[in-house]
């Protein structure tokens, strides 16, 4: 397999901090998203940075990769994780190896060799100590679950030790909840899978909220419009009043997840200046500038 670095596919420095991290992953996802993306390779470059993000926003996955990249891997160099990886015996970190990864938005499957190589082997976190050939015993993995799935109640498919499971998704489900499937674990125990959300390019979580950033148009906040903004439930329309300012936050009420009440989905305003490509659309900023009492 070939070493990956995680922050140059995220374009961040490796001293970024979580906030930066995830801004980044916010802007890469939305470039590349396949749906809207026209860019040659954007559903493999769109992959490649759910992963980067998935182990940079876990701090223990984040604080070993750092340690393997110390070592002075490139990206692209042959690579093959120390055997001691994940088992405590690195750098003190101890993974939990049969965590599920599920789809990460968008319905792009896995992760990469790499990815699976580091954080994703199957074992035991035991070092391999054997209870018994028929000792009976729970098993527990955790499912990321992507919100589309969370908010419809929809089946997701995951393997776990070479098995493969459609596991039907409770609408509204909240991490930390477990599905249990009987008689699916180790020996004819139960296989206890602990619900987590999947990093998603265009929502964030708060409770049962969803909180969605919108780049608007300097004249789109003056002078008032009313744009087109997704949601979990398919897009709406959405006047944004006129002088709005950068951070303000509108309230689209019932469309966030499930629940009793259901969320809200907040739209918070992020104002972007297109790029004057033109010499017309340069005037147009020069005499912007000028309208203001600007020297252009």
């Amino acid at each position: 397999m070939q070493f990956k670095d995680y922050y140059s596919i995220l374009g961040v420095e490796p001293s970024a901090g979580d906030a930066e991290i995830k801004t980044a992953y916010r802007r890469q996802a939305r470039k590349y998203h396949p749906d809207v993306s026209k860019e040659a390779g954007a559903e493999d470059q769109f992959k490649a940075v759910n992963e980067a993000y998935e182990a940079l926003r876990d701090p223990q996955k984040r604080a070993a990769y750092d340690q393997l990249r110390a070592r002075g891997y490139r990206p692209g160099e042959e690579f093959r994780p120390p055997p001691d990886f994940g088992q405590g015996g690195y750098g003190g970190q101890q993974f939990d190896f049969d965590e599920v990864f599920g789809s990460t938005g968008g319905g792009n499957g896995g992760f990469s060799d790499f990815f699976e190589g580091l954080f994703g082997r199957r074992g035991r976190p035991d070092g391999g100590a054997s209870r018994g050939p028929t000792a009976t015993r729970d098993s527990r993995a955790k499912l990321a679950v992507p919100l589309q799935a969370v908010h419809d109640g929809d089946s997701v498919r995951v393997n776990v030790n070479g098995k493969q499971f459609d596991v039907r998704v409770p609408k509204g489900v909240k991490p930390g909840q477990v599905i249990r499937l009987s008689g699916q674990g180790s020996h004819g125990g139960n296989l206890l899978l602990e619900i987590e959300y999947a990093a998603h390019p265009q929502f964030e979580v708060d409770g049962r909220n969803i909180i969605h950033v919108l780049a608007v148009t300097p004249w789109q906040a003056a002078l008032g419009a009313t744009l087109s903004v997704p949601t979990l439930g398919g897009d709406v329309e959405l006047k944004i009043p006129a002088d709005s300012e950068a951070g303000r936050k509108l309230r689209l009420r019932g469309r966030g997840l499930p629940g009793n009440p259901p969320g809200d989905q907040i739209v918070e305003l992020e104002i972007n200046a297109p790029k004057a490509a033109t010499e017309e659309q340069k005037q147009a900023y020069r005499d912007l500038a000028k309208a203001f009492g600007e020297k252009a």
